[in-house]
């Protein structure tokens, strides 16, 4: 039997702003399974990135539940999302976010030696050369070209060796060829660590090699198919 790794049930986000409350997703219900790849597509606007945060625990559903890896996230304080992140989800951002003061071997080392990994700098070293990065260990941010720094972190994401590596417009930020070596790159580290992949885009070409794709529309799932081209 396939095992589901995340589950949400009946689950909705609503934001209180100016304008009075908004819906931003409605009455989502969906599990994804163990080593499964799973495109998240739709206009702009339609929940996207906010579904993903709530499957990484990065936001907290209004109503329903989400539950990762046998947890149910919505119950869970910050401190115990905060480690079950740390522990087994790795996350990808479309800005880089990675700390401008530290070398590339620094910032994927760093969250490793947080967690009390005792050999982080050899494993953060391994995800650098598995993502052609040796040679710019000791750079800093600033020092690299965007296509690199999105390397960085992804080997970040992959250093814990994460059950679950969620990405929001990973290749967002960079031209067609850099965005392509990333897509190869993304794939990859999924591959090597037998990680479930759920990732947010636009680009066709990336949902098309995902085994699954989900459509949204105004905050609802509103199709689903096997390597359906995103608009």
């Amino acid at each position: 039997m396939t095992e589901t790794i995340l589950s949400l049930k009946d689950a909705t986000l609503s934001l209180d702003g100016n304008a009075g409350r908004v819906d931003i997703l409605r009455g989502i219900t969906l599990d994804i399974a163990r080593g499964e790849t799973v495109g998240l597509v739709g206009p702009s606007g339609s929940g996207k990135s906010s579904l993903l945060m709530l499957m990484g625990g990065l936001e907290r559903a209004t109503t329903g539940s989400v539950n990762a890896l046998g947890h149910d996230l919505t119950a869970l304080g910050e401190d115990a999302l905060a480690r079950l992140r740390r522990d087994h989800m790795g996350v990808v951002f479309q800005s880089f976010h990675l700390i401008p003061t530290m070398t590339a071997l620094e910032n994927v080392a760093t969250p490793l030696e947080l967690a009390g990994a005792k050999d982080a700098f050899d494993r953060a070293e391994a995800e650098l050369d598995a993502v052609g990065l040796r040679a710019r260990m000791n750079h800093y941010p600033a020092q690299m070209s965007g296509g690199e720094q999105q390397r960085v972190a992804l080997a970040r994401a992959a250093a814990p060796r994460p059950d679950i590596l969620l990405a929001d417009e990973p290749t967002g930020n960079l031209d067609g060829a850099t965005g392509q070596a990333i897509m190869d790159l993304l794939f990859g580290l999924r591959d090597r660590h037998g990680s479930t992949l759920v990732l947010v885009t636009h680009a066709p070409e990336l949902a098309a090699r995902c085994d699954r794709v989900i459509r949204l529309q105004d905050g609802a799932l509103s199709a689903e198919d096997h390597a359906e081209a995103a608009e």
